[in-house]
């Protein structure tokens, strides 16, 4: 029983970093997309900026939904807040990481 308690925390951490780094891997590819589009001039108007950001953000909803139905004891006892945990620090560090590198800082 003692496992257990040590476990599901550590499988709900590490699924939620999987679904946050899977979730800014696509914005990532997205922004360098719309990035070459602004460069070759493909930009037309400011509502053209992150076409496709709805859709990503409900894939994200999804694979978080595919998750809590798959695999339900990620989500009592308090577990739920590890996986969340996960999703915010992956993605979170993603973001930091393109931030510092945008701004000329080695992070």
């Amino acid at each position: 029983m003692q496992l257990i308690a040590i476990l599901r925390p550590l499988a709900g951490l590490l699924a939620g970093a999987a679904i946050g780094l899977g979730f800014g891997w696509m914005q990532r590819l997205a922004l360098q997309r719309n990035e070459k589009r602004q460069q070759t001039g493909n930009l037309n108007s400011g509502w053209a900026v992150m076409p496709g950001s709805m859709r990503r953000v409900a894939y994200l909803l999804m694979a978080l939904v595919v998750v809590q139905v798959s695999c339900p004891l990620l989500f009592v006892d308090g577990t739920q807040w590890w996986v969340s945990g996960g999703v915010v620090a992956a993605y979170g560090a993603l973001l930091f990481r393109q931030v510092g590198l945008r701004n000329g800082h080695q992070v």
